[in-house]
């Protein structure tokens, strides 16, 4: 080999481009978005590329569609926003979650509310997604989860622990925002960051099934000797209402 410099430089480009959304989406809208249902288009997600997701989706929406009126809010980290003509993108707090996001998310939580069987929700999910998508479950303050936060990401747990642990502590995350989202027709598209590409794991899996349960995130804090606060604990020991798993009719 010539120049193993340029050869390697060429291996990052070539798979850095691949997962570009603006060449990784398109294909997959063609499969996807032929014959869109006859309501409202909505558009929902969040993660680090969620905003040039959004951009790459609505281009092609334009395209192929230019009659069917779109609709929607995403989430992206700060200082990687994209101006979009009918999606809102929105940069919140990563990796530590903020009021931002917070906020953010709780508009697009109403905005996924009240759909019906003839509406079609796209949700574009990217990693970054845990932080950028936060609605603390009830009881919980978004200080508990910024504080836990900071202790899971300098415990040395995996991202899967991780995201089981966030999983339980959401309103919207382990297939929350499906539930919301039902009856409408929903389609997921994610660009993943996580080793074997988990769909639960990618953004921790808001609109997919979650096979974690309670006891389970218990045993990651007791494994990393996380203590978590008193809300939080709480939370997880009451364990009052579980995401919905897989084989669930929701799915």
């Amino acid at each position: 080999m010539e120049n193993p410099k340029e050869f390697l430089t060429s291996l990052f480009y070539d798979a850095v481009n691949s997962a570009d959304p603006k060449n990784c989406l398109p294909p997959q809208m063609e499969k996807i978005l032929d014959t869109p249902p006859p309501g409202r288009i909505v558009v929902i997600g969040a993660g680090k590329a969620a905003g040039s997701m959004a951009k790459a989706l609505e281009d092609f929406w334009l395209q192929n569609h230019p009659n069917r009126p779109l609709e929607g809010v995403v989430i992206t980290r700060y200082g990687h926003r994209v101006d979009c003509k009918n999606i809102e993108v929105v940069e919140a707090g990563h990796p530590i979650p903020d009021a931002s996001g917070s906020i953010a998310a709780k508009k697009l939580l109403k905005l996924s509310e009240n759909l019906t069987s003839n509406d079609l929700a796209i949700c574009l999910i990217s990693g970054g997604c845990s932080s950028l998508l936060t609605i603390p479950a009830t009881g919980i303050e978004l200080e508990d989860k910024q504080f836990l936060t900071q202790k899971l990401l300098r415990s040395g747990a995996t991202i899967h622990e991780m995201n089981c642990v966030r999983k339980h502590l959401s309103k919207i995350k382990g297939g929350k925002l499906a539930r919301t989202v039902a009856p409408a027709k929903l389609i997921t598209l994610c660009i993943s960051d996580v080793p074997g590409d988990e769909l639960d794991v990618i953004g921790s899996g808001p609109t997919v099934a979650d096979p974690t349960f309670y006891s389970d995130a218990i045993k990651i804090l007791q494994k990393y000797e996380i203590e978590p606060t008193s809300k939080i604990l709480r939370h997880l020991t009451e364990a009052k209402e579980e995401t919905p798993k897989p084989g669930d009719i929701l799915f």
